[in-house]
């Protein structure tokens, strides 16, 4: 059994961010799944990302994310889906974790602030589609290079398509079943043997 802090995209605690919490727990890991939002969720990308960016902010968020760990004991293992991948990343440069997952999305340390520094001998992977609108190659190909200036690795896996969540069901434009199960297999693979 793993603990794992999963945190979820700019659409908030939606169905989807759910089910990926229930997917790891099935799977016998004990998983914490913080709302930062403070109950809002969003079906559409423009208006959640407004309410990240500009309502609450993104140092606020990143604060809620470091505050949401606080009573979890040292060595877990932090999770992000999309914006979810800067909370879990903040977090990983502030606690003792086993690994680190950004899902749907890569964040290299830039992002932070320029006295960020990737935890020392952490290893993590990256999913993503190929095309993925939102994909960033150049900040993928930084978030590898971050992790091996510190001693660890980053797993980068991609997977055909355009969907961004595309392990949430409940979003038929951007859903693969296929690539979901891929992803699974490896991001338990990874929880696992960090237990």
């Amino acid at each position: 059994m793993t603990a794992v802090v999963l945190f979820h995209s700019v659409l908030g605690v939606c169905q989807g961010f759910l089910d990926a919490a229930e997917r790891l727990r099935q799977d016998g890991h004990e998983v914490v799944a913080p709302d930062l939002y403070g109950g809002r969720t969003f079906d559409e990308y423009p208006p959640a990302m407004a309410f990240a960016w500009e309502e609450v902010g993104p140092g606020t968020l990143m604060r809620r994310a470091v505050e949401a760990v606080e009573g979890q004991p040292d060595g877990f293992v932090v999770a992000g889906f999309s914006l979810g991948c800067i909370m879990a990343l903040r977090v990983a440069t502030e606690r003792p974790v086993a690994g680190l997952l950004m899902l749907s999305g890569a964040v290299p340390l830039a992002v932070l602030g320029s006295d960020a520094t990737w935890p020392a001998g952490v290893d993590g992977q990256t999913h993503s589609t190929l095309d993925d609108p939102w994909r960033e190659q150049e900040e993928i190909d930084q978030a590898v290079r971050d992790a091996a200036a510190a001693g660890g690795t980053l797993e980068v896996f991609d997977y055909p398509g355009s969907g961004h969540l595309f392990t949430d069901s409940t979003l038929p434009d951007e859903y693969d079943p296929v690539a979901t199960e891929k992803l699974w297999e490896r991001v338990l693979a990874f929880v696992q043997a960090r237990g």
